[in-house]
């Protein structure tokens, strides 16, 4: 399933994290073993050690582990794009400080010495990206494989499983406490949809170059009428009309469903080679961009 358009354009935070994901795993997450790195009753309750809490958020454990989670971690970007650069940056850092306190509390309820140490990395950013992955991207295609129903979404939650079962009951509690944060930031408690990180400092993100940002797409227009559209943008769609067969109806129904007018769903479907899912990530992208 595609993550969107392809890079880290307009999603420098989630660049920042992949970036910070792969650098704190070489040096500190692939010697976990050795350091203790997660997570435990011992270094929380018994020991302070926030050099630990603060590299446990960051840091996997392994090489299977950090390939599951960059890759998810890029597929999540979509979510940047479609609230703001802004409001994602207060998004991680709710998801990421109440999981990190959700698995204190089971450490210190539980007590159980096979949970200790938890498994580090990132996984309550993860598994509370699931939340509006669950609620907000829409299914495309559905197929049979071996007899079983799937869709183009099941791939994503394959991989999470992986991710969520790859260190057994150790990695459980920090991808439940992620999928709890993501709940709660859903459910806009005590109004944390609606803050903002300063400009200045989500664009400080922006000024680091990485290979994969540097791919280039073309922007649906921020707004329905065509008297609004620049004319070089104009001409692109137009090209695209003449060399794009008509989107499927079925398609422009189901963007119309999701609360985009026709005409916003006819130009998007055209610019992706009806590809639902593109579409509806730049539908929302130009909708963050004018709200």
């Amino acid at each position: 399933m595609s993550g969107g358009l392809p890079g880290f354009h307009n999603a420098p935070v989630s660049r920042a994290l992949v970036v910070a994901a792969v650098l704190f795993s070489v040096p500190f997450g692939f010697r976990g073993r050795f350091l203790d790195l997660g997570l435990s009753y011992q270094n929380v309750y018994e020991n302070l050690r926030i050099w630990r809490v603060i590299a446990s958020l960051f840091a996997f454990s392994s090489s299977p582990e950090l390939i599951f989670g960059v890759a998810l971690l890029y597929y999540f970007r979509v979510f940047e794009r479609q609230i703001g650069s802004n409001k994602y940056a207060v998004f991680i850092v709710f998801s990421m400080t109440v999981s990190v306190l959700l698995q204190i509390l089971a450490l210190g309820y539980l007590k159980d010495p096979s949970f200790n140490p938890l498994t580090s990395g990132p996984y309550g950013l993860i598994f509370a990206s699931y939340v509006p992955f669950f609620f907000d991207i829409p299914i495309s295609t559905k197929f049979r494989i071996f007899g079983l129903r799937l869709c183009d979404k099941s791939f994503i939650y394959l991989a999470g499983l992986q991710l969520l079962f790859s260190s057994g009951r150790r990695s459980v509690i920090p991808g439940l406490s992620g999928i709890l944060a993501g709940l709660l930031y859903r459910l806009n408690i005590f109004g944390i949809r609606r803050l903002k990180v300063p400009d200045c400092a989500t664009s400080l993100f922006s000024r680091f170059s990485w290979p994969l940002s540097n791919i280039s797409y073309q922007r649906l227009p921020t707004v329905a009428t065509d008297e609004n559209i620049p004319r070089h943008q104009t001409r692109q769609m137009e090209g695209s009309h003449t060399t794009t067969a008509d989107p499927m109806e079925s398609s422009i129904a189901m963007l119309v469903s999701m609360g985009f007018d026709r005409a916003s769903a006819v130009q998007a479907l055209a610019l992706t080679n009806n590809d639902v899912n593109l579409a509806s990530n730049i539908l929302l992208e130009a909708q963050s961009a004018t709200a």
